[in-house]
């Protein structure tokens, strides 16, 4: 059963490189439960489970700097599997603040191969930029040289601009 645990586990961890250890301990069963809800709306895969299995799946996983962890597997913990580097960060600072318990408290992160161990990362995490938000940047950027042309074309010099590329392309 346990090793059944360990390396369905370690298959998740495999799977989905980012994934954030929380404590949830001194949540009610209502709290719980909009947690898990709130996951499940996110796309993020909430799981309670036993420190030190934990541990051995993360030893099993071949993740290199996950000796750090040990230092923070004690009490309760919720492991938070997830393909968005900074959702999990969002919803536990959003969901800790409207219950105004402090919990979930984030023990450790492991986004993007770097662990982040402390709660004190939070608000670091919530600032990293999810996959979908890079390529939005980078759309931006590239389009943003094409506007600038367009937008001279259309002032008041951009006649003779336009003149002096029609110019140009008669030569």
């Amino acid at each position: 059963m346990k090793a059944q645990i360990i390396d369905d586990l370690t298959a998740r961890i495999k799977e989905n490189p980012n994934f954030y250890v929380a404590n949830i301990e001194g949540l009610n069963a209502e709290a719980t439960a909009k947690l898990r809800r709130n996951c499940f709306k996110q796309n993020i895969t909430l799981l309670v489970v036993k420190n030190t299995l934990f541990a051995k799946a993360l030893e099993n996983s071949g993740i290199e700097d996950c000796q750090d962890f040990e230092k923070v597997l004690k009490g309760s913990s919720a492991i938070m599997f997830t393909t968005t580097p900074n959702g999990p960060a969002k919803l536990i600072k959003s969901f800790s603040a409207a219950e105004g318990k402090g919990k979930p408290e984030l023990k450790a992160a492991y986004i993007q191969e770097c662990p982040y161990i402390g709660a004190e990362n939070l608000d670091a995490l919530c600032n990293i930029k999810s996959r979908e938000e890079l390529i939005a940047d980078i759309v931006a950027l590239l389009q943003s040289p094409a506007r600038n042309v367009i937008s001279a074309l259309q002032s008041q010099g951009g006649g003779k601009i336009a003149g002096i590329v029609k110019t140009l392309s008669e030569k």
